[in-house]
């Protein structure tokens, strides 16, 4: 793929009608319009700041293991060991999260349509068909996923204007400007505003993640010292400027706050596209709201297959040798792309018993990815100027932004470790720790079992594959 299919894949899993719909229901319960705009508006700024120090290291290092393959570069084995394992649980985190969101608003949608009851056990039946589409659009090759990713590109521009646009025109009541960048709401039974205000954040920083695609899909992207770290900066830039007018329409057409909140449809933005604009609008959104979040699942596929991919080529997945297979015709991980949506199944289980699982299932995906950004950002800082550049970097900016990203990371990890809701019950806890701790254990134990004798980044292909391969990154 070229620079704009780059671009557009990590732009497209980013997904503003993603992140920012599916939460959209958590933001006004935590801290309400005042923190889910400001929030915005700090987060991605603190986010551009990861995504380029990210870049400057994936300009060095373009290969599809992406972040764990910079780290065993830049500080050993062991440090790439572990940072697979968190960049791991964090795509397929980020995976269940995603395909769960289309499923409550393919719930909503249908809700509308024929009267459809979304009930757990129904949504999460929307859940696997989703996950069963997605892994039948990957298993075509690479050329199909970079079409789809350049229209969603299209798509998100057209979808958030054409929402924003209607939402701004057609409402005869708006919001006032001190109700959307100020009103304070907390139904979280938390009494710091300060606290809430923190748990907020969740909404921006889930939204903004799996940018590293860009970096996992280098390998098949041409001049990717260059092209991959511009796609990590531009799909951050252009998705803080897309999402902070996404948030300002929806927030500024709220005709009814309990109403939006307490939804029949489960799904407070559709029920704004329905008292703001009429039942045959509402319909019409949500079906591009959809059609947006489907083409954000499918980009992440993509790229969580090429980590599955890549990290079994290494050796390091039990049955490694089943998921590094590829296919002769399509030069597609057709076991890893299987294995990639039958693991996000197995994590959103829980949502039949738990009225907040798909907050814990959006905290994985933090807590799993964000560690995994910062690793190899931290392991450039220290090696200083032993630290080969490629072509694209900061230059005298490097270590103040670099820094920068590594305290957010830490900083925001712990936060999304922290109860979201209180009293804390077998329903609502955040399983997002126990998540956490678990893939560390994982790790542990694989590395004291198999790791530490045949983990190692390896030389892939022949001579000539790889002297091509070098003339294609410079």
């Amino acid at each position: 793929m070229g620079g704009f299919g780059n671009f557009a894949l990590s732009f497209s899993i980013i997904s503003v009608l993603s992140g920012c719909m599916t939460l959209f229901a958590f933001g006004l319960n935590t801290g309400g319009p005042a923190v889910m705009m400001w929030g915005w508006a700090f987060v991605g700024l603190m986010v551009l700041a990861v995504g380029a120090a990210l870049a400057e290291v994936t300009s060095a290092y373009p290969v599809s293991g992406a972040l764990y393959f910079m780290a065993t570069k830049l500080g050993g084995p062991r440090w790439g060991y572990v940072t697979g394992w968190f960049n791991l649980l964090g795509l397929l985190g980020g995976m269940a999260g995603g395909c769960y969101g289309i499923a409550l608003f393919t719930g909503a949608w249908l809700n509308l349509q024929f009267g459809f009851t979304p009930t757990p056990g129904k949504t999460l039946g929307i859940f696997a068909l989703v996950l069963l589409l997605l892994a039948t659009l990957n298993l075509f090759g690479v050329r199909l996923v970079s079409l789809l990713n350049s229209i969603s590109v299209w798509w998100h521009l057209g979808g958030v204007a054409l929402i924003v646009g209607l939402l701004t025109i057609v409402p005869d009541h708006h919001q006032s400007a001190s109700f959307v960048f100020g009103e304070y709401t907390n139904a979280t039974g938390w009494a710091s505003p300060l606290y809430v205000g923190l748990l907020g954040l969740l909404l921006a920083q889930y939204t903004f993640s799996g940018y590293d695609a860009s970096a996992h899909l280098s390998e098949e992207t041409v001049h990717a010292q260059v092209a991959a770290s511009r796609g990590i900066v531009r799909s951050i830039f252009w998705s803080w400027i897309v999402g902070w007018f996404l948030l300002a329409g929806m927030l500024f057409a709220i005709q009814d706050y309990a109403g939006t909140v307490s939804s029949g449809t489960g799904v407070p933005p559709a029920q704004i596209f329905l008292d703001a604009l009429g039942m045959s609008a509402a319909k019409a959104l949500l079906l591009v709201v959809i059609v947006a979040q489907l083409f954000c699942a499918n980009a992440g596929l993509a790229s969580v297959s090429r980590m599955v991919f890549a990290f079994s080529r290494d050796g390091v997945l039990p049955f490694s040798r089943t998921w590094r297979r590829l296919s002769p015709r399509t030069k597609t991980p057709v076991p890893a792309v299987w294995l990639s949506v039958a693991v996000p199944f197995l994590l959103a289980l829980p949502s039949l018993g738990s009225t907040t699982a798909y907050i814990a299932i959006t905290s994985v995906n933090v807590v799993g990815i964000t560690p995994a950004y910062a690793i190899p950002i931290y392991l450039r800082l220290r090696a200083g100027r032993h630290f080969v550049r490629g072509p694209w970097h900061l230059g005298r900016w490097s270590r103040p932004i670099g820094w920068i990203a590594v305290v957010w990371v830490v900083f925001v990890t712990v936060l999304f470790c922290l109860p979201p809701v209180t009293p804390i019950t077998v329903d609502t806890f955040n399983y997002a720790p126990v998540a956490l701790l678990g893939v560390l254990a994982l790790a542990a134990v694989m590395w004291a079992v198999r790791g530490r004798r045949t983990y190692g980044t390896r030389e892939y292909g022949t001579a000539g594959e790889r002297a091509q391969m070098e003339q294609d990154l410079v």
